[in-house]
Order: structure tokens, then C-alpha cells, then sequence
């Protein structure tokens, strides 16, 4: 090694490296995040070098003791950093070294650390996103549990945030679900680009050594090898995917915070959180603000930018690794935080909700919300559907002028506006009865809600057995 520096790359170079480009171009003080993955990475390397004869076995014992005595290090917060070694990898290595000797040297026999790194990114990413999996799932059982409970708990549905139709609470809550369940299967299939191994591709052509990478690729729980040596070291494509996820993932749960927030207010008052998701004002001794989901809804661009900027930071990168790929961590882990909290969060949260079902029924009676099943039962008894919408439309307009719902009208005043209307109406003008009317899959019916709920935590555990 080089007098002039005290870099592992240091043969090649005359002087030492400026002291502020040494601290500028260091990743160690974030990328040491990855030490569990890189000594995982690191014990299958150095295992599937002495199976092709390239370590003795006794250097691989010496080896994989010395990684997880540094592993333990690193768990009881006594391992020391060090900037001028650059990163997670050759702290490590260079500890290795101080412990087992030159042996601790041959480790690197046969790889390179940009497709070290690239391998400990994915072994990141598939934890990450398993840990994840585990929270999407509590979300999503709690919020079927929820729904099937709630499957007669009537609400105004709203369309431009109008009272549009009659719907139940469950109903509701299902639609989140499919959300939810869309993500999960997206969450699952990047999964599967994520579990592709790039070790054995060294630094952008592969190596000359005797290497078996299936055997490296079986021991970490990779799928298979990855194909090309440049694209491997280099695409950061599954990250990309991930926080695409990630974002898709954090905008529905930003639609169901803004839900959340407009129906804890006192103009909605339609639910109660629990007061542990909430918080109140240094100043107004009577509030109780929706902090959780108004955080979540916050975090949703945060989420959004790590999106915008690993797609900037790779689109004008050439073939193969390139120092850019250093700025791919901090925004990854942070989106992968981000989520994993936003979801705990909801998971936690959603159970809990107490619907406030008298102030939803009331709200529900407002806004003419059964005008559309008059029109259907004009059309039922005969009348054209266009005739039936303007005959709705003025027993409407009578409405507001008198104050009352379709519902309080009685049959004379309903049948000023069409001699087709009889005492049977009375049956479709009920929010029970509009919503036990849409009795089709899909529908707001309360038999058809249970059904559904039913049919969700059957798929939901279909894949919760393919894990």
C-alpha cells in the first residue's frame, strides 16, 4: 500500500486524498447501515470460495469467526467507523484483517465492491420489504375486520365531496381494502426483481477465478444469478420499482388521512380516533387534532421526491458502475422508513376507529342521497330514464324549498311530480333500503358487503401462504 494514502485502493496514487474530498465522497457514516447484509454477503463469498478451492477451510473458518465476532461488535455499538476507509465494506474488511491477519485480505478474492454493494442493496430490499409485507398485511386484516363489522353502518358516498348516494361504512372501508390489495401484489412482484443475486460480477466483467455463483446465490436465498456482469453492478432499477411502490402505496394512504381528517371534524363528526393517534393545542384547550394521518399525508411527498430523484440521479449514467450510484442509499432507506412507519401507523390506527353511526345515518338523510333510486323506480314502473331524471329534479327542487328529504315528502306531495309513484316507493326512499337494493357484487348491500369481506381475507391469506 501506498505511503501516500491509507486507502485500500491506494497502489496507484502519489498523495494522499484532500481531506474534505475524503469526507465528501464517504458513504460510511449511512451505507454502515448495510453491515448486517455485508457480512451475510461476505460468509457466503468466503464459503463459496473454499467449496471451488480458492480459500483453504481453514481460512474460511478464520474468516466467517472473524465476521461474526465483528457482527457482534457492530450489535453492541463497539465497533469503531472510520471515514478514511470510505464505507461499510472495507471498515469491515479492514477490521477482519486486524483480527484474523492477511487472511482477512483474501476475502476479496473474486468480487469487487460494486457488485458487493449492489448484492447488499438487495438483501437490504428484501428484508425491507418482507418487514414491510408484515405491516401491510396487519392493515389489511384489521381494516376487513372492521369492514365486516361495519357492513350495516349507513354514510352519505360522496362524489366532488357531494352527498351523492347511500353507503355503508364497510362498503367504504372495502374500497381502501382494494387499494391496499393492489399494492400488496405490486409490493410482492418487485419482490421478485429484488431477488436477483449481481455478487460474482466483480467490478463490471466478471472474474477469472473458478467462482460458482449459483452456489453463492443458493446460499443467500437468491432467486438466481443475475445474467450480465454490467447490467448487474450497475442498474439500480429495483430500487427505483420499490419506492415506485412506495409512492403508489403512500398516495392511498393519504386519500384515506384526508378521509380521516375531514370525518373527525366537527363539520363531519362522522368518527372517533382514539386520543393515543392524536394530540392537542398549546393554545386552544379544546382540540383534538388528527396528527397521525395529517403526518401521513405529509410524508406522501416526501415519499414522492425519492422517487423523482433516484430516476434523475440514473438517467444520464453510461454502463457500468458510476460514484453517482453512492447518492441511491439515503433516499431509499429513508422511503423505506417512511413507509414501514406510515403503515405501523395505519395498522394500529385503523382497528381502532369508533364510527360515530347516528351522525353518519344524519348526514346520509341530507343531500337527497335516494334521489337516484326515485329515478330507478320511475324507470321500473315505465318511465323513460331522462323523463325519470327530470321528474326527479323538480321533486327536488321542491325539496329545497320546503325543506325536506325525498324520504319526509309524503305520497301526495311525491306524486305531484308523477302519477307512476305509489306507496311503494317509501321502500326505495329509505337509506336501508337503497343500499340493501344494490344487492350485486360490488354492491352496497350488507350481505353483499360481509360477502366481500370474506372473499378479501380469503385472497389475503392465499397470499399470506405463498410467502
Amino acid at each position: 500500500m501506498s505511503q501516500a494514502t491509507n486507502q485500500s485502493w491506494g497502489g496507484r496514487f502519489s498523495e494522499p486524498t484532500d481531506a474534505f474530498v475524503e469526507r465528501f465522497t464517504a458513504s460510511v457514516n449511512f451505507d454502515q447501515r448495510l453491515a448486517a447484509q455485508d457480512i451475510q454477503g461476505s460468509i457466503a463469498h468466503a464459503t463459496m470460495l473454499a467449496r471451488v478451492g480458492v480459500l483453504t477451510d481453514e481460512e474460511r473458518e478464520a474468516i466467517v469467526t472473524g465476521l461474526n465476532e465483528i457482527r457482534e461488535e457492530i450489535r453492541r455499538g463497539e465497533f469503531q467507523w472510520s471515514v478514511p476507509l470510505e464505507d461499510v465494506h472495507m471498515n469491515i474488511e479492514a477490521r477482519l484483517t486486524d483480527k484474523i491477519g492477511i487472511t482477512g485480505k483474501k476475502l476479496h478474492t473474486g468480487r469487487s465492491r460494486n457488485d458487493q454493494v449492489a448484492t447488499d442493496i438487495r438483501l437490504f430490499m428484501r428484508d425491507a420489504i418482507d418487514a414491510i409485507e408484515a405491516e401491510l398485511i396487519r392493515l389489511r386484516e384489521g381494516m376487513i375486520a372492521l369492514a365486516d363489522r361495519e357492513a350495516d353502518t349507513i354514510m352519505p358516498g360522496f362524489t366532488h365531496l357531494q352527498t351523492a348516494q347511500p353507503v355503508t361504512f364497510g362498503h367504504h372501508l372495502l374500497a381502501w381494502q382494494e387499494m391496499l390489495a393492489r399494492d400488496h401484489e405490486r409490493l410482492l412482484d418487485c419482490r421478485k426483481r429484488v431477488n436477483v443475486m449481481p455478487l460474482g460480477a466483480a467490478a463490471l466483467a466478471g472474474t477469472t477465478y473458478p467462482i460458482d455463483r449459483h452456489v453463492t446465490a443458493e446460499l443467500l436465498g437468491f432467486e438466481r444469478p443475475a445474467e450480465n456482469s454490467l447490467d448487474a453492478v450497475s442498474d439500480r432499477d429495483f430500487a427505483i420499482e420499490f419506492v415506485s411502490f412506495a409512492s403508489l402505496l403512500l398516495m392511498h394512504l393519504s386519500r384515506m388521512s384526508e378521509e380521516l381528517v375531514l370525518w373527525t371534524s366537527a363539520q363531519f363528526d362522522f368518527i372517533d380516533l382514539p386520543d393515543r393517534f392524536c394530540t392537542g393545542s398549546s393554545i386552544m384547550p379544546q382540540k383534538k387534532n388528527p396528527d397521525v394521518p395529517e403526518l401521513v399525508r405529509g410524508k406522501t411527498g416526501r415519499v414522492y421526491g425519492h422517487l423523482m430523484g433516484l430516476l434523475t440521479l440514473m438517467k444520464s449514467q453510461p454502463l457500468a458502475y458510476n460514484k453517482d450510484n453512492q447518492e441511491d442509499k439515503e433516499p431509499l432507506f429513508d422511503a423505506v422508513d417512511t413507509v414501514g412507519d406510515c403503515l405501523k401507523a395505519f395498522a394500529d390506527m385503523v382497528p381502532a376507529i369508533e364510527p360515530k353511526k347516528v351522525n353518519m345515518f344524519e348526514a346520509a338523510r341530507k343531500g337527497f342521497s335516494t334521489a337516484t333510486d326515485l329515478a330507478d323506480y320511475l324507470v321500473r314502473k315505465g318511465v323513460a330514464f331522462r323523463d325519470a331524471h327530470e321528474i326527479v329534479g323538480e321533486s327536488v327542487a321542491y325539496g329545497l324549498k320546503e325543506e325536506k328529504d325525498l324520504s319526509q315528502m309524503s305520497l301526495d306531495e311525491l306524486r305531484q311530480f308523477s302519477q307512476e309513484i305509489e306507496s311503494d316507493v317509501f321502500d326505495v326512499l329509505t337509506l336501508e333500503g337503497s343500499v340493501a337494493a344494490r344487492n350485486h357484487i360490488g354492491g352496497t348491500a350488507p350481505e353483499q358487503v360481509r360477502a366481500a369481506a370474506q372473499r378479501a381475507r380469503e385472497a389475503l391469506d392465499v397470499l399470506k401462504d405463498q410467502a
